[in-house]
């Protein structure tokens, strides 16, 4: 009897790739079922779409915490086991000549705010995290307190192009005002940075001549919908393994980069 994985899904708006999750655990593609939904944004459709599952649903609002802190710093009290220096030495956000007030804001706010996740978070007991267009960049903090095997990473995005090309918030708009003949979607587990993660899978479709914008989402949504499934059910059969890479390049130069391999069946 194949295992039944419990499946965390984070989202911010909509909820299409939620949508498309549920189906496939309900129709049997995958092997699991989505035990809760969380929100950064209260009243979003995607948390319709959870409770018409039955599927519980929770909201930490991100806007709030941001809001509180701009108006006093003093009244926001970071988790007792949150170190900012330790979260910039391992993040991969910002760089070195950005504010430090801004990234301090940047990093007290997230910590408050994961804090409140991983509590709701916790009650669960997931084997899988997906961030179903979640707007949000985790941080060190939550992604240690998650990742408990630093070798066995659990948590999921999907973005909007062919990785590495195009991270952040407007893969297809990117894309397509570069003018691309080819745009497409990743599935990825999450690290430091920003859509900087292992890769797992892709789809490509073509921009053709006549596509606009709108077009372009629509076939990126298409592709979306089957790979994300499609990946999550590679987790729950566990045929997900990472690996560390190295290549020396003929300049001397040494490239390291953590690989997803997918196994054989069986």
């Amino acid at each position: 009897m194949e295992r039944t994985i419990r499946i965390g899904a984070l989202i911010s708006g909509g909820g299409t790739n939620l949508q498309a999750i549920i189906d496939a655990c309900e129709a049997g593609r995958i092997d699991g079922r989505v035990v809760f939904v969380g929100s950064d944004k209260a009243g979003v459709k995607g948390l319709e779409r959870a409770r018409k599952h039955g599927i519980p649903s929770f909201v930490v609002d991100y806007g709030q915490i941001i809001r509180r802190y701009r108006q006093d710093p003093q009244c926001l009290e970071a988790p007792e086991d949150f170190d900012l220096e330790d979260c910039l030495a391992r993040q991969s956000l910002f760089s070195g000549d950005t504010d430090p007030e801004k990234v301090k804001a940047f990093f007290v706010t997230r910590a408050v705010a994961e804090a409140a996740l991983l509590n709701n978070i916790e009650p669960y007991a997931i084997d899988l995290l997906v961030l179903a267009g979640f707007m949000r960049n985790l941080t060190p903090y939550f992604i240690d307190r998650f990742n408990t095997d630093p070798d066995s990473p659990r948590i999921m995005n999907i973005h909007p192009a062919l990785l590495p090309s195009f991270p952040g918030v407007d893969g297809y708009g990117d894309t397509y005002r570069y003018g691309c003949k080819v745009g497409g979607c990743t599935v990825h587990f999450i690290d430091y940075g920003e859509d900087s993660g292992p890769i797992i899978g892709q789809r490509a479709f073509a921009i053709e001549e006549g596509d606009d914008l709108d077009r372009v989402k629509e076939k990126g949504l298409e592709q979306e919908w089957q790979l994300y499934p499609e990946c999550i059910q590679l987790f729950a059969r566990g045929r997900l393994r990472t690996v560390k890479l190295t290549h020396k390049l003929d300049d001397g130069r040494v490239y390291r980069r953590t690989v997803v391999k997918i196994l054989e069946e069986g």
